[in-house]
């Protein structure tokens, strides 16, 4: 039981809250108050960024082998990114990512569940800033400067590419969980989706416009030149109409049997 549930619900009042619509992806308890809400979209960007970013550093340490830096940065990125979905998901959402709000944005503008134009005005920035402190928090619990910024080039059409299909498969998933009612699986299928596209996309899947500038403050293994971020989170952007499209078209809603003409 959570701090929200009433402490003895009538069996009528259990049975109509069972049957009731379920959330969109990361749509939020009512009773949660915006602030606690921006604060885990803070703190759990904040989170993810210096997992990715810390083992990022930890990995160059312990070898030189660049496939083993991969595999010992995506790893750590699925399990950290699973652990904090599980966590932060009843707060906010776990969202962690300005493209993933947006289409929740536009998914509640024409009709469905998701956040309000306030709540995306709130969780933005909230991400951004907390992406940005990761990756300072990073840098600083590995001894390297606090902020620096990244020399590490990923301006290539390739990688732009990649990015695109990041993220339009990270926004299918998500949606689609949550169309088929699923949702109870994001944590799991959500950073199994990303650790996959660590190493099936060409830009190991940024697909996270706040990800992407709180990585351009620190020039290591998981770093992105600012003359590059623009253009990937363009491309995210991008990938995440690409993702709401296949959304829409896969998981299209039949009519009801009383919106059938009759015949």
């Amino acid at each position: 039981m959570t701090a929200t549930e009433p402490v003895a619900a009538p069996a009528v009042e259990s049975d109509i809250a069972a049957d009731a619509p379920q959330p969109a992806p990361g749509a939020t308890p009512p009773r949660t108050p915006l602030i606690a809400r921006a604060a885990a979209e803070l703190v759990g960007t904040a989170a993810l960024v210096a997992i990715v970013v810390g083992s990022g550093i930890q990995a160059t340490e312990l070898t030189q082998d660049v496939a083993l830096q991969l595999l010992a940065n995506s790893t750590a990125t699925v399990f950290g990114l699973g652990v904090l979905i599980a966590l932060l998901g009843p707060v906010s959402g776990a969202h962690f990512n300005p493209a993933v709000t947006l289409a929740e944005w536009w998914t509640a503008r024409r009709g469905g569940a998701g956040v309000t134009a306030r709540e995306l005005a709130v969780y933005a920035p909230s991400q951004i800033v907390g992406a940005i402190a990761g990756a300072i928090l990073a840098d600083a619990m590995f001894g390297e400067p606090l902020v620096k910024w990244s020399t590490h080039d990923r301006s290539a059409g390739n990688l732009l590419l990649g990015e695109v299909v990041a993220t339009a498969g990270l926004i299918l998933l998500i949606f689609g969980l949550a169309r088929t009612d699923r949702l109870r699986f994001a944590p799991v299928a959500v950073a199994s989706y990303i650790g996959a596209a660590y190493w099936f996309t060409s830009s190991t899947s940024f697909a996270n416009p706040a990800v992407t500038i709180g990585r351009a403050f620190t020039d290591t293994f998981a770093g992105i030149a600012p003359a590059s971020v623009v253009g990937f989170i363009g491309m995210q952007l991008v990938g995440a109409v690409v993702g709401l499209a296949l959304v829409a078209v896969i998981f299209m809603r039949g009519k009801s049997d009383t919106e059938q003409p009759a015949a």
